[in-house]
């Protein structure tokens, strides 16, 4: 049995899709269609939004921060190898004299 995939929406695509829907002759089948996700999807950020207002969907803000916490360690990571190549040009180019 393999495990369902879920697709993750960020909160601007959640808050288009809302904005979308609460426009004057536009049906929720049609803003789902449009933007390939279910009804049923979105009447439960409809449903969250109601209940937590700007609140609901803080999913970016999160992933924001983990993704520059990533960043910072790989850059540390790569100043490193910087630093240790720059230490191994020198050796070897005192050892080639």
């Amino acid at each position: 049995m393999t495990k369902k995939k879920y697709q993750r929406y960020s909160s601007e695509f959640k808050g288009l899709a809302l904005r979308r829907a609460s426009e004057d002759g536009v049906t929720d089948k049609e803003v789902c269609e449009d933007l390939g996700v279910s009804e049923r999807q979105l009447r439960r950020w409809r449903d969250q939004f109601r209940l937590e207002g700007d609140e609901a969907f803080p999913g970016l803000k999160q992933s924001q921060s983990e993704e520059v916490v990533e960043l910072k360690r790989k850059l540390k990571r790569a100043e490193q190898e910087r630093d240790f190549l720059k230490d191994a040009a020198v050796f070897f180019a005192k050892e080639s004299k």
